[in-house]
């Protein structure tokens, strides 16, 4: 949808001008809108113009547990300012409902373990899909874990620019298992992402 935005909202606008009172749309593939098709067409005007709500996703994976940690923390920062959170982690989360849900979500926290200097392998085919779809409007940061040498917040700060996103605070990386104060300044990226949520 998003890359083709320009042309989907030229040709809900004509179709609109025409007046015509649509009962049903079938397309060649996919659902029949049977039922108040009218509602599905401006969702799709919607999702064309980039309006979504204030929601944020997190979405990460983890090797042995740490960004998760950080993850169950930012989404405590993000409630905390009252600003709806919906996490999921890779890969037992369908890739298509994220990126379903990303539609109508104003922000992006997207979180990996760091392995050889780079994101674990499951959170490559989220940035790839983000990747060709070029979501219009929508606003991200990284985090995650690492060892002996960072380099997954990189590989997903530079992904994401690629993608369309902009980058709005600087990503977040913990060495090793996050403790309390590391925990908190999770927190506290959750809470200050989202505070930047309300403001766009």
């Amino acid at each position: 949808l998003w890359p083709l935005s320009p042309l989907v909202i030229k040709k809900i606008e004509e179709i609109q001008n025409l007046r015509l009172k649509i009962n049903m749309i079938a397309p060649s593939h996919g659902v029949i809108w049977r039922r108040n098709p009218t509602k599905i067409v401006e969702a799709y005007l919607r999702w064309a113009k980039g309006e979504s709500e204030d929601r944020i996703l997190v979405v990460y994976d983890t090797m042995w547990g740490s960004t998760e940690k950080m993850a169950r923390s930012i989404v405590e920062g993000v409630t905390s300012v009252n600003v709806d959170v919906r996490m999921y982690r890779i890969p037992y989360s369908d890739r298509s409902d994220i990126m379903a849900d990303l539609l109508n979500s104003k922000g992006l926290l997207l979180g990996s373990s760091t392995i050889n200097n780079d994101i674990i392998p499951t959170v490559a085919p989220i940035l790839e899909d983000l990747k060709g779809l070029k979501p219009k409007g929508k606003v991200a940061a990284a985090f995650g874990s690492y060892g002996w040498g960072g380099g997954a917040v990189k590989t997903m700060e530079e992904t994401l620019k690629k993608a369309g996103f902009d980058i709005v605070q600087p990503g977040l990386s913990i060495n090793w298992v996050p403790d309390r104060e590391e925990l908190k300044r999770c927190f506290d990226f959750g809470k200050e992402f989202a505070e930047r949520i309300k403001h766009l």
